[in-house]
C-alpha cells in the first residue's frame, strides 16, 4: 500500500489557503505575510534592535581602534580593524532593513545605544588591550546570535538565515582576533 494513501487527511502536508488569500491583500504590510505576522514579531524586532545597537557600538569601537592603534604590528592589525568595522556596519544595515520589513522601526538613538548593546565600547590605547576588547565583543556577539537563532527557530526563516550569516562573520572575526592574541 502507498504510504501517503494510508495517512489521514489531517496529517498530510498542505498549504494554508486562508493565509495565501490574506497574502493577496494587506499590500501595505509589504513583506509581512500571515506566516511571519505572529505574536512574536514584536519580540523579534526588539531582539533585532538590540543587535543593531550592538553592531553600531562595534563599528565605533573598531573605528576608534583603527585610528588609534600604534606599535610595530599596528598597521596590519589596524587595517583589519577597519575591515571588521565595515563588516559590522554591513550587519547593522541588514538588521535595520529586516526590522523595517517586519513592520518595525530601527532604533538608532545614540542616547540608548550602549544600554541596548550586548557588547561594550572600548577606548584602550594599548594594541593588545584593543585586540582583547574586540575578541570579547565578538565572543559576546557569537553567543547572542546563537541564542537569537535558537529563539527565532522556524518562526521567521528569513530572519534566522540572516542571523546565521552574520553569526558566521562574527565567528570568523573572533578566530582572527584569537590568532593575534
Amino acid at each position: 500500500m502507498n504510504a501517503s494513501a494510508a495517512k489521514p487527511a489531517s496529517t498530510r502536508l498542505a498549504l494554508n489557503e486562508a493565509a495565501l488569500k490574506k497574502a493577496k491583500s494587506s499590500l501595505d504590510d509589504g513583506a509581512v505575510t500571515p506566516h511571519i505576522d505572529g505574536p512574536w514579531v514584536k519580540d523579534i524586532i526588539k531582539l533585532l534592535n538590540d543587535s543593531l545597537a550592538t553592531e553600531l557600538v562595534c563599528v565605533m569601537r573598531y573605528k576608534r581602534h583603527y585610528f588609534t592603534a600604534k606599535g610595530i604590528n599596528s598597521p596590519a592589525i589596524a587595517d583589519e580593524f577597519l575591515v571588521h568595522a565595515n563588516e559590522e556596519a554591513s550587519h547593522a544595515d541588514r538588521i535595520a532593513e529586516r526590522i523595517v520589513q517586519l513592520g518595525g522601526e530601527p532604533d538608532y538613538n545614540p542616547a540608548t545605544l550602549l544600554a541596548r548593546s550586548h557588547a561594550d565600547y572600548d577606548d584602550s590605547a594599548d594594541l593588545k588591550a584593543m585586540i582583547k576588547a574586540n575578541l570579547i565583543a565578538e565572543r559576546v556577539a557569537v553567543e547572542a546570535y546563537s541564542q537569537m537563532i535558537d529563539l527565532v527557530g522556524d518562526k521567521d526563516p528569513t530572519t534566522r538565515r540572516m542571523l546565521e550569516e552574520i553569526l558566521a562573520d562574527e565567528q570568523e572575526h573572533a578566530d582572527e582576533l584569537a590568532d593575534w592574541m
